[in-house]
């Protein structure tokens, strides 16, 4: 009597504690979203992929944007979560080629996402491969000032050429083509990006990106050559102002064009432009056979190879893809889904940028200094300054350049 009344108390003791060992799959989740945008996003993801699989419980480390950057290269190796966020493209390539990124390509496949999220196949594939979910971009482009077209009297170009003709004309009206900022470097690098974009094709560009074509090649030297068609017509002082100088360039109608990613349109529309003044449109084309690439940086998801609980990582990452999802996080972001089957409010801009990226059959570039390794980027964008101000330097410029890259990509 005395051991059967034992087994009944143990077997209530089981029953008990049984669902105490079960109810938790935890999932760890390393992220820099510490913004508050990204940070609300990011909770609100989480909160809805718990309550799909209530037996989940994602935990968050959270960092700040330069401690990530240390931090990842650490915590890959040493303490590997489940889910880390990072960047697109080049990028992610060294995670890649150290074995420390998840192949996840059966995630997209699986979820149909060579095409949902095929704007961003070319930047999330290496060696055939995908390494990773992209779940926000935003576009880079032409901004315009409707206005200003409308006093000289042209349209909005469609090829290089063109834009060119209208640079000529604008000139003639005492009005500067295109401005920019290049005092701390960063905006120009978009402007040369779209030109090699446009000159040569996405592959070429992360081929020059990742160290594996000279600097002082023809077909570098065929960007450098549509640069300078428009150098006499970019606002003169563009070395000594920052980017937010030359938005109040456009604002006034001082200038007529600005090379810009959609983060712009909030400070021009404090500046007191409207969605009736402001314009936007895609970069021009220079040689009709290369695809249509576009600049759009892209956020991504991948799971660590030393993760501890992969199943539900990609149950993670296949949720995250999803097209509704995407429609909510960018909602909080105020930036574009990469699913071709999410939706944007009535933004006029974010419109048109995900129509933009939704179509871009060349493939999406990350912006040169996320593409390239900070001490190429670094150099490669004080070239294009230089180049800017003293086009006749191009030479020096480009075999300072490929001393640059012979040393960055021999390490």
């Amino acid at each position: 009597m005395v051991h059967l009344r034992k087994g009944l108390v143990l077997a209530m003791l089981l029953a008990t504690t049984a669902p105490a060992f079960a109810q938790s799959r935890v999932l760890v989740f390393n992220t820099d979203a510490s913004d508050p945008a990204p940070k609300a996003a990011f909770d609100q993801l989480i909160a809805d992929f718990e309550a799909e699989y209530p037996e989940i419980d994602v935990q968050v480390n959270t960092f700040d944007h330069e401690g990530y950057k240390t931090a990842i290269r650490n915590f890959m190796t040493a303490d590997a979560p489940d889910l880390a966020n990072w960047y697109a493209g080049n990028r992610m390539g060294p995670f890649v080629e150290a074995g420390q990124f998840m192949d996840v390509s059966d995630i997209w496949a699986e979820n149909n996402l060579t095409e949902t999220l095929g704007s961003a196949l070319s930047s999330m594939t290496i060696d055939g491969k995908q390494w990773g979910i992209p779940y926000t971009y935003y576009q880079w482009g032409i901004y315009t000032n409707k206005d200003v077209y409308a006093q000289v009297g042209v349209e909005p170009a469609a090829t290089w050429d063109e834009f060119i003709a209208n640079c000529e004309k604008f000139k003639a009206a005492s009005i500067d083509c295109l401005t920019t900022g290049s005092k701390a470097l960063w905006p120009v690098a978009g402007l040369f990006d779209y030109l090699s974009l446009r000159t040569n094709g996405y592959d070429w560009h992360m081929q020059l990106t990742n160290g594996e074509i000279p600097w002082t090649d023809d077909s570098v030297r065929a960007v450098f050559a549509e640069f300078a068609k428009v150098l006499p017509y970019v606002s003169a002082n563009h070395a000594a102002i920052d980017w937010q100088d030359a938005v109040s360039n456009l604002v006034q109608g001082k200038a007529a064009n600005y090379v810009m990613g959609n983060f712009a349109v909030a400070a021009f529309k404090d500046g007191g432009m409207t969605d009736e003044s402001l314009g936007f449109m895609p970069f021009p084309t220079i040689n009709p056979d290369i695809p249509r690439a576009e600049e759009a940086p892209t956020d991504t998801v991948h799971i660590p190879a030393a993760a501890k609980n992969p199943e539900d990582a990609k149950l993670f990452l296949a949720f995250m893809a999803r097209p509704d999802v995407q429609t909510k996080m960018n909602a909080t972001l105020g930036q574009l889904p990469i699913n071709a089957e999410s939706s944007v409010g009535d933004d006029p801009f974010l419109q048109a940028g995900f129509d933009l990226l939704s179509t871009a059959e060349g493939g999406i570039a990350q912006f040169f200094d996320r593409d390239a390794p900070p001490e190429m980027a670094k150099a490669g964008m004080e070239g294009f300054q230089e180049f800017m101000v003293r086009p006749e330097r191009l030479d020096a410029i480009l075999e300072r350049l490929e001393r640059q890259r012979q040393r960055v990509y021999a390490q």
